[in-house]
């Protein structure tokens, strides 16, 4: 956008130049790009406007693109050149104030199930904590377009973590390599879940992971 728009003016916001034509810049060509350079500083204000909105008590449906724009001071364009639609650019703004996915160590089956599922537990403590997280999610699943993008991108790579981990464990012998992995996943994650997601106001207190990690490992072991 240009400063005539009144926003955060960005660089080559005035689109591709033809190939051959002058301008400022080294002399030598330098690495390849893909796309625009991003401007921190209006993405930043992006979010800003959508978490001033969203916390003054705008419904997800009546957040618009146009809204934002208004309230951010960028022209509708810059925020078409991050993200195709408001659903993208939620999900972006959700992963930009949650906490980020774990590492898992890979040292054990336990270790990384703790790991996994103390970062459910921080992640769910944190909704109960943050308004702007509670508020969006209370919604967001009678929002089906952005569930799904949210349950796509975000949710479904958090559960191949899991997978992954229950799969390392029965190649490694830690856990029965005759049972079904989603099943055994499920019966790890399934505790937390109930806790933070259909029981929110069940305890979340330190140590809960170690103690379902336990508990379930005890039932999965090999049979000797």
């Amino acid at each position: 956008m240009s400063l005539h728009d009144g926003g955060i003016p960005e660089p080559h916001d005035d689109g591709p130049r033809p190939v051959g034509c002058g301008g400022p810049g080294p002399a030598t060509p330098g690495p390849a790009r893909r796309g625009r350079p991003r401007s921190e500083a209006a993405e930043q204000a992006i979010f800003d406007a959508a978490i001033e909105l969203l916390e003054a008590g705008t419904p997800l449906a009546e957040l618009s693109i146009e809204k934002l724009a208004r309230t951010a001071g960028v022209g509708k364009a810059t925020i078409y050149r991050r993200w195709p639609g408001k659903e993208e650019l939620f999900v972006d703004l959700l992963r930009s104030v949650e906490l980020p996915d774990p590492v898992l160590p890979g040292t054990s089956v336990r270790d990384d199930l703790v790991t996994l599922l103390e970062s459910i537990r921080q992640r769910g403590l944190a909704k109960r904590t943050s308004a702007l997280l509670h508020n969006v999610f209370s919604q967001m699943q009678l929002y089906p377009k952005l569930w799904n993008t949210y349950h796509h991108t975000v949710i479904e790579p958090r559960r191949r973590l899991g997978l992954d981990a229950v799969r390392r464990g029965m190649e490694r012998g830690e856990i029965r390599d005759d049972l079904d992995v989603e099943l055994v996943n499920d019966l790890f994650t399934g505790p937390l879940l109930l806790r933070t997601v259909i029981r929110p106001g069940g305890t979340l207190e330190p140590g809960l992971a170690e103690r379902i990690v336990d508990t379930v490992l005890e039932g999965l072991r090999p049979r000797t």
